[in-house]
């Protein structure tokens, strides 16, 4: 299980390496557009520009669900082949399209007279379903690729077999949720109405509850309670429609202030640590991810690109993520701080709801930030460090050291691929061939036939055997050229 979970985080990657840039255009977008926040008039050359940017950004970022669909269907499909994504792509559409709220509600027309479930079936598009679609691809991709159908439907051997069994499956898996989902619903829905009676408390177990179920999308079912008008709070819509707590029964924005500190500079912190936690061979390219991760965090608050990057191969670690922010949102309501968001906790909604009736002591975002970059920062370096977690920078393919003079030169890809392949006993001997971020990984018929030194002699950084089965040629970071070389040799 916990290699399935580690080989998910790694798939996960690729799309996350999207997300990014949609923060980053609507970061800059709401900077010169903050009428497409505020619902004002939008005059001038700049309000047009930032426009097109937070579209150009929610391109991204509404659509993220079918990015991981997608990256996933890729990322666990073994020799990352293509048909893997377009099996999870079927298996996206046909799940999506089955449990639609407009198509359940011809199934179930009772659907459509309650609230909640209607509320489920309204959110069907999220994350944990395109994970789902992804891993559905991927597992029917390495399991019928190879499938060999009678003569009169030998069109569809092999990988043309792929995308109509995920088909089928997702069909059934589209049945079982038909009846699932909604009670995952309607329990969060219930939860939160118990929740939204404890107070400062209650705030805070809310807060840690969003965090800790954005991996399954259900987080937007708590979102809904207290956000919006579901049962009577909507901390989010009367916050921004410039109504003061004077008006509710609670202090408005309690619900949203927690997660400026956390998203603006507890984020920012716990990346920092992460950074100067992996190995230095890899902090360079690490960075990349985690400093854009951090910025998105903190001028949006799109956290996305930073809590995917690291959850399924941490949990415990995004577990205790979750718990900081059920801290600090409790901290905040007792301090007194309160801020909104339109879109999400970062400076730019700080900035332009600040002005908002509701808001106050704002300038408490300073002192609560720095404490938050301090807390994230000394509780995620610790936890890293102490229990060995594998966060981005700190994988298991760089656990071989590099050997002396053991270079792997650009423009020798093919020359390397054919020294391996004489040493893992030729083309033959090769039953699968799969690559990670700095190993060329390999499953053989016959181990005995695995000659070692003359795997070496082509250059390469370490070779490892983990299993009579399994071979590792430790390459470095243009692996991915080598696996290519290699594939078309065994072709």
């Amino acid at each position: 299980m916990m290699k399935f979970m580690q080989n998910l985080g790694k798939a996960l990657m690729l799309p996350v390496a999207c997300l990014p840039l949609c923060g980053l255009l609507m970061g800059i977008g709401y900077l010169l557009c903050p009428a497409s926040m505020q619902g004002g008039e939008m005059t001038g050359a700049g309000p047009l520009v930032g426009l097109f940017l937070v579209k150009a950004g929610g391109a991204l970022v509404d659509n993220m669900a079918l990015l991981f669909a997608v990256g996933v269907g890729v990322g666990m499909a073994k020799d990352n082949d293509g048909t893997g994504a377009i099996a999870a792509l079927t298996s996206w559409l046909v799940i999506t399209t089955l449990l639609h709220l407009d198509f359940v509600a011809k199934l179930v027309p009772a659907v459509a007279g309650d609230a909640n479930r209607a509320l489920a079936f309204a959110k069907i598009a999220n994350p944990f379903i395109g994970i789902l679609a992804g891993v559905i691809g991927a597992l029917c991709y390495n399991r019928f690729k190879d499938t060999t159908l009678p003569d009169w439907l030998a069109f569809f051997s092999g990988k043309r077999c792929v995308a109509i069994v995920a088909g089928l499956v997702s069909i059934v898996v589209s049945a079982l949720l038909l009846f699932v989902w909604p009670l995952l619903y309607q329990a969060l829905i219930s939860l939160g109405e118990t929740v939204a009676e404890m107070g400062a408390v209650g705030a805070g177990i809310y807060a840690f509850l969003n965090r800790l179920l954005i991996p399954f999308g259900l987080h937007h079912a708590l979102n809904n309670v207290f956000w919006f008008d579901t049962i009577g709070l909507g901390d989010l819509q009367r916050y921004c429609a410039g109504i003061t707590s004077e008006q509710v029964s609670w202090s408005l924005g309690m619900y949203m202030s927690g997660f400026f500190p956390c998203m603006m500079f507890g984020v920012p912190g716990a990346a920092l640590a992460m950074l100067q936690c992996a190995k230095p061979e890899r902090r360079k390219r690490t960075a990349g991810v985690l400093v854009s991760a951090a910025i998105c965090s903190f001028v949006c608050g799109i956290t996305e690109p930073f809590e995917f990057a690291f959850m399924f191969a941490a949990p415990l670690l995004y577990t205790v993520y979750a718990i900081l922010y059920g801290l600090f949102t409790v901290a905040v309501v007792y301090l007194g701080f309160r801020a909104g968001f339109a879109f999400s906790a970062g400076a730019t909604d700080l900035l332009f709801s600040a002005s908002l009736p509701a808001a106050q002591s704002t300038w408490l975002i300073l002192p609560l930030g720095l404490a938050a970059f301090a807390v994230f920062y000394c509780v995620f370096r610790i936890l890293i460090l102490k229990l060995g977690l594998k966060t981005p920078g700190r994988e298991d393919e760089d656990d071989v050291p590099e050997e002396k003079g053991a270079t792997v030169k650009d423009g020798s890809f093919a020359e390397i691929a054919e020294v391996v392949l004489v040493g893992v006993g030729g083309r033959e001997n090769v039953v699968s061939i799969d690559n990670c971020v700095t190993r060329l990984r390999l499953e053989v018929r016959d181990a005995d036939l695995v000659d070692k030194e003359k795997i070496k002699a082509a250059g390469v950084r370490g070779v490892i055997c983990p299993s009579k089965e399994s071979v590792q040629v430790v390459i470095g970071q243009n692996v991915q050229f080598v696996a290519e070389a290699f594939r078309k040799l065994c072709e």
